[in-house]
């Protein structure tokens, strides 16, 4: 049975004191302890974890600078920090094993953009993206790119001097900064901007902190000058930690330390908010995908291409290209990388030119002759090439290269591609021959990998593919590690291009020399004399002691290594969780995870979630649970699950911190199908639902909504009375207060049965159906029920059922079978799992007849594709439910085209449908313009019902914010009457919301078809 799991790794006394303290100093923003919160911020893209001692959330400047002051007591001298944004680091950048101090929940804000001067000011919290949003209005644009720019802030692409695509042209992120407001480790404010060489201040003891640092700093960069440019080579992605070269201009006639900060991963200042100057929009953008033979010859062509004048040359391998074309993004570029007949690409570079639109022809014309002249002598490996012209499809193309990243980690077996040597830079010229040397250096070892980067500035993004759980892999970790480090002085390179060093600091020395490794360490120990901002990362002080962390430093792995691999196995969404962080998606408009959108907590995301349960199943392991028979085990009786409940609060119990994550979770399953590796929160929330309920009770909710498929049946036989007895005020107060339910739907009136007692619909019957010669059955089509649209959206069955007759088919509405998500959405599997087997077992009988089966809910349907799977494997059988616009699509080619009656209409999609069919907008699209109309559609992020999620009351706040954060203004733009949405969850929202049933699709081709008849 379920322990009771109450060991959690307890904050130090120093660190509860310290928090107390900033607490009654008048802290406004969050102070965080759960073992949850810290959980969720213990990893970041990396391979490591360090648990930190608690997470702070300031609001604004001064919560920042209270924090370090309350700090800078004697008492609290052992309290260090880290901040944080988006937690993208590749290399442990931001981990730390004391205080997070997350500046992306409110110190978020754009505070200025000056379109005229061409320059903004941001709070360290605001995400790349959402600057580039507010910028275009202006015609403006962040330019440098990074692949994590949905959810990277511009406080963690300072830290890092962060870049990416486009930097010969564009720069890193220290080529765009201004000037920058930081907090010292004594919580005083530091403003850097440019400072004329004469009006520097001496150094002197009794100036402030930020003035002595200002002097001493400016003194050392300009008497190292020499040694400085004769250390630092001539390379676009040579990142020091702290620019020493770049504080002065050429000249030396004008000092700005943001310089020194930019890059510095938070180890000397918290930096809080930043100028940054923007760039103009280019009038013209064109891509040119270049196909190859290999993806060495891909690389030896770069150089040509940046000859070229190409603003941006990036390429990927086949590995990469294979993994995209398995993810839901491929739906989107497939037909802008097509491929070429009788040849196989193994390496593609996607070569863009902006700019002027008459220039940018120029030069792609000039390429493009080139190419053609290449494949036509069968040189440079050139197979072909293709040219994308419009601004959202080479947006698709990008999205698709920056997906590489967590696409990577979708690699099958134990062995993942993981980041540890990911951004090697070395000049262009030699990229080609140095990457030969990378290959056969992992050959060596035997290692898998995936290649892909900026090749226009020598850098490349490799990921060996590790099994971390593995000790000997962890051993080769650092040796590879070693190796490449290296490799790189040799080609006179090095081994952080793009992500900041992180762990990797303990390179330094060998990189930068004796003697310029000292400046950093004094640089250091001016700015933080004690060793704790973001301690063990980049350098320390000097004399303070070795460096506190390496690659060596602990890792995931030591953790999930604790779980037995049969359970690792069982669990395999929990698992191979990569910390990509793609459910960090900033965007309201993109599904991926609502309640981390609503919430900004990041327990409530599939990444805090995957992690919660790694370490729930590692403490189970630990008290020496059985992990597959405490899966199999039945619920404690009812008496001690009684008793384990009103007593749950005495004694801690993790199980309940990851209970309050599941809880929160809409299992809309967006996550598995946008999430790169696939993570499927909805199954394993089921999984733990399932295995808590056993020691505790369940709510009475989770057994109203458990057993609906079956109470529904009895209630339709009089719905009259059983609306009543549910929709009357008092049974509202009794059922919103007992059960926790809100705005119950009704029971449609008239019933399905109603509508169709008069209607020529065939009623099921096996052997009538099985009589039928098999070359008619084609003409015939078997109307699957679900529990929501037949009894609770009766008129939409009718009107499919009407459709498909007036297209000419003989319609047959099968009887009700369960389908089971109601019970797999609150955790009762074994009820599932027996409803799945009784409706496959049902469906695969049918399947015999050979006449096709259509749903007309999303979320229904899906079901008996991805949890029937699950549940019951190969005893699921071969049946197929189709969509219904899956089945209208078939029909197609043999249906009359209708006239175009200038009718309009925008479909919404379900959040759940557009995850797991991502073609179905282009499906409804063709299908409506066969029908004579013309249909848009949006693209939206969750509406905020999801199933029962929206009806219950502890849900309905954010339920409703979800709505208001991108459906309402949506709903509000369109015309009623043109507004489709196939969701019967959705549809709900809306009514509930906006006050109007909208049409499903199906309903509005009934119309156009009966129009056309007239």
């Amino acid at each position: 049975m379920l322990p009771l799991l109450s060991h959690q790794q307890a904050l130090e006394p120093v660190y509860l004191d310290y928090l107390a303290a900033l607490e009654q100093a008048g802290f406004t923003g969050d102070i965080d302890k759960r073992y949850s919160a810290r959980l969720a911020q213990a990893t970041d893209n990396s391979v490591y974890q360090f648990l930190p001692q608690a997470v702070i959330y300031p609001r604004h400047n001064v919560d920042v600078q209270l924090a370090l002051k309350v700090a800078a007591r004697p008492e609290f001298q052992a309290v260090v920090f880290s901040a944080r944004g988006g937690g993208t680091g590749t290399n442990g950048q931001a981990l730390t094993h004391g205080i997070v101090m997350d500046l992306s929940r409110y110190m978020n804000r754009i505070l200025e953009i000056n379109a005229a001067e061409g320059w903004v000011r941001v709070e360290a919290g605001v995400i790349k993206d959402a600057l580039n949003d507010a910028l275009r209005p202006h015609g403006l644009f962040f330019s440098p790119d990074l692949s994590t720019s949905n959810r990277a802030t511009l406080g963690g692409m300072i830290s890092t001097d962060a870049s990416g695509a486009g930097s010969l042209i564009y720069g890193k992120t220290s080529d765009h900064v201004l000037a920058l407001k930081s907090v010292l480790i004594d919580g005083s404010l530091l403003e850097t901007d440019v400072i004329a060489a004469a009006e520097l201040p001496s150094y002197d003891d009794s100036l402030p902190l930020g003035q002595k640092i200002i002097a001493e700093v400016a003194r050392r960069c300009r008497d190292k000058r020499a040694l400085i440019e004769a250390q630092f080579p001539k390379l676009n992605r040579f990142l020091t930690g702290y620019d020493l070269k770049h504080v002065w201009n050429d000249d030396l006639t004008e000092f700005n330390l943001s310089r020194i900060l930019t890059g510095a991963e938070g180890t000397l200042a918290v930096v809080t908010e930043a100028k940054l100057d923007v760039t103009p929009l280019p009038a013209s953008r064109l891509l040119v995908n270049v196909k190859y033979d290999s993806f060495q010859s891909a690389l030896r062509h770069a150089p040509d291409l940046v000859k070229a004048n190409a603003t941006v040359v990036e390429t990927v391998d086949s590995k990469v290209l294979n993994l995209a074309r398995e993810d839901i993004i491929w739906h989107s570029v497939s037909a802008l990388i097509q491929d070429v007949p009788g040849k196989v690409i193994d390496g593609l570079n996607m070569v863009e030119f902006a700019g002027d639109e008459a220039e940018v022809q120029q030069r792609a014309s000039a390429l493009v002759n080139v190419l053609e002249q290449q494949i036509a002598a069968s040189e440079k490996g050139v197979v072909g090439f293709q040219l994308t012209t419009d601004l959202p499809s080479i947006n698709k193309i990008y999205a698709m290269r920056k997906k590489a990243v967590g696409l990577l980690g979708a690699t099958k077996g134990h062995r993942k591609p993981i980041a540890f040597a990911e951004d090697t830079a070395v000049p262009p010229e030699k990229l080609a021959d140095y990457i030969m040397d990378f290959r056969a250096l992992l050959d060596s070892h035997q290692l898998q990998y995936g290649m892909f980067g900026h090749v226009d500035a020598g850098v490349l993004h490799v990921r060996p593919a590790l099994d971390m759980c593995d000790p000997h892999d962890e051993r080769l970790l650092r040796q590879v590690s070693d190796e490449v480090a290296a490799l790189t002085r040799k080609y006179g390179g090095l081994m952080w291009g793009e992500h900041g060093k992180g762990v990797r600091g303990e390179y330094g020395p060998a990189v930068f020399g004796e003697e310029l490794y000292a400046e950093l360490q004094q640089i250091k120990g001016l700015f933080d004399p004690h060793n704790r901002l973001n301690p063990g990362k980049l350098v320390a002080p000097k004399d303070s002691g070795p460096m506190l962390y390496n690659v060596d430093s602990t890792k995931r792995g030591s953790f999930d290594r604790q779980i037995p691999v049969n359970v690792r196995d069982a669990f395999p969404d929990v698992m191979d969780c990569n910390g990509n962080g793609l459910c960090f998606n900033y965007s309201r408009f993109s599904p991926m995870c609502p309640s981390f959108k609503v919430t900004g907590d990041r327990i409530h995301s599939p990444k805090g979630r995957s992690s919660l349960m790694r370490e729930w199943l590692r403490l189970l392991e630990a008290e020496g649970v059985d992990i597959p028979a405490l899966v199999k085990a039945k619920p404690q009786s009812l008496l001690q699950r009684l008793q384990n409940t009103l007593t749950k609060d005495r004694e801690y119990d993790y199980s309940h911190e990851v209970m309050a994550s599941m809880k929160g979770c809409l299992a809309c399953k967006a996550c598995s199908g946008q999430c790169p590796v696939k993570v499927d929160v909805p199954k394993f929330r089921a999984q733990f639902f399932s295995i808590y309920y056993q020691r505790y009770m369940r709510p009475a909710k989770d057994y109203l909504v458990g057993s609906i498929e079956d109470s529904v049946q009895l209630m339709v036989k009089a719905p009259k009375l059983a609306n009543f007895a549910a929709q009357n005020p008092l049974s509202k107060w009794v059922i919103k207060k007992a059960l926790g339910y809100v705005d119950a739907p009704a029971l449609s009136v008239p019933t399905l049965k109603e509508l169709l007692d008069a209607h020529s619909c065939r009623g099921y019957d096996l052997n009538t159906l099985s009589a039928i010669a098999r070359d008619e059955r084609q003409k015939y089509l078997l109307v699957v029920q679900d529990p929501f649209t037949s009894f609770y959206d009766a008129e939409l069955v009718y009107h499919f059922i009407r459709l498909v007759e007036l297209l000419g088919f003989k319609p047959v509405l099968l009887p009700f079978k369960p389908n089971g998500k109601p019970a797999h959405i609150k955790g009762f599997l074994d009820k599932f799992a027996k409803t799945a087997q009784t409706a496959a077992d049902f469906l695969n009988q049918l399947a015999s007849l050979d006449i096709p089966m259509v749903g007309v809910d999303p979320a229904l349907v899906l079901v008996y594709r991805d949890e029937y799977k699950v549940a019951l494997g190969k005893q699921r059988g071969d049946f197929q439910v189709l969509l219904s616009n899956e089945w209208l699509l078939q029909q197609l080619p043999q249906l009359p085209a209708l006239p175009d009656r200038g009718k309009s209409y925008t479909w919404f999609s379900h959040c759940t449908e557009s995850s797991a069919r991502p073609g179905t907008p282009k499906d409804w699209q063709t299908i409506f313009a066969k029908f004579g109309a013309k249909l848009d559609s949006i693209n939206l992020g969750c509406c905020g019902m999801a199933g029962t999620y929206g009806h219950e009351v502890e849900n309905l706040e954010r339920s409703k914010a979800l709505y208001e954060m991108s459906w309402e203004d949506a709903i509000n733009r369109i015309p009623h009457e043109q507004i489709l949405i196939s969701g019967y969850s959705c549809r709900s929202q809306v009514k509930r919301l906006s006050g109007f049933r909208a049409k499903h699709p199906v309903e509005a081709l009934l119309e156009l078809v009966i129009h056309s008849k007239v």
